[in-house]
């Protein structure tokens, strides 16, 4: 297995030149949180950590084989990936005054640059120059885009089709067996072929989990970003309930961390397998 290699704010793993189809891509991660980063919050950083996708980094490198990987180490707070980069919010941005792209999840306080948590409100001291906006743009955000689309575009110059799994998890949305537990999201039928998502669907089902689609998370710029699948590159969000995984504080690794990692394991090679046009009694055996 190939050394990682680094860049400004993640890490990538797999081989220069993909053997397989399939991408994964880590962005909600991130836990790197730098003294810059600390003097600049009115909150503890525990409270911050509430935007993390906890621990799902992990899962993410225990379920992939030799799959092209890209985990994120700077924390969603400090720049949030899977928002377009336009999304700046003028009330901690003071180079958004002039157009900012009014999303609902800015407006919300959830844009490029976090405003705020749920449960402790405003997270900054203070609103950042244009300029520190532009420095995490053109140091965290492009380059990671422009590196996970260099890996789709290899995978597909090499397969002739491309899949990236975006790999996220949710809080809780309820108690178990009243509500779904995995989340898949393909931006309502436009980011990927539906035989992927019925692919995830019934891996998912077959270990017995509720799951469903795009609903409450329809996916987001990520796959709407990179999902392209005219061109033969397909993009999904899977959304893993987090009690799936951590314990019950929803902290550390639990009981159902190996199950997890299992399952992320099975969805990772019928995705390849239905790219390569495998029937799913072929990838089982």
């Amino acid at each position: 297995m190939a050394s990682p290699s680094f860049g400004a704010s993640f890490q990538s793993f797999g081989d220069p030149v993909p053997p397989g189809p399939v991408v994964i891509s880590v962005p909600h991660g991130g836990r790197a949180y730098t003294p810059e980063m600390v003097a600049a919050l009115r909150v503890p950083v525990a409270a911050v950590m509430g935007l993390e996708d906890r621990l799902i980094d992990l899962v993410g490198m225990a379920a992939r084989g030799d799959e092209p990987t890209l985990i994120q180490n700077t924390p969603r707070a400090w720049i949030d990936l899977n928002r377009d980069e336009r999304e700046r919010d003028p009330l901690i941005d003071e180079g958004a005054r002039t157009a900012p792209r009014a999303s609902a999840k800015l407006r919300s306080g959830l844009g490029l640059v976090p405003r705020r948590v749920a449960g402790h409100g405003d997270i900054w001291t203070r609103r950042f120059a244009d300029g520190e906006i532009v420095t995490r743009i053109e140091g965290d955000h492009r380059p990671y885009h422009r590196a996970l689309a260099e890996r789709l575009a290899d995978a597909r110059a090499l397969f002739g089709v491309a899949v990236l799994l975006d790999l996220h998890s949710m809080p809780p949305l309820g108690a178990p067996g009243l509500v779904p537990r995995i989340v898949i999201g393909d931006r309502h039928g436009t980011t990927a072929a539906t035989r992927f998502v019925r692919r995830i669907e019934a891996e998912a089902r077959g270990a017995g989990f509720a799951v469903t689609r795009n609903a409450p998370y329809a996916g987001g710029h990520i796959v709407e970003r990179h999902g392209d699948p005219r061109r033969g590159i397909h993009a999904v969000q899977l959304e893993l309930d987090r009690s799936l995984y951590l314990d019950a504080a929803l902290e550390a690794p639990g009981p159902g961390f190996d199950t997890t990692v299992a399952l992320v394991r099975r969805i990772l090679s019928a995705l390849a397998a239905e790219a390569l046009g495998q029937s799913a009694a072929m990838a089982a055996e």
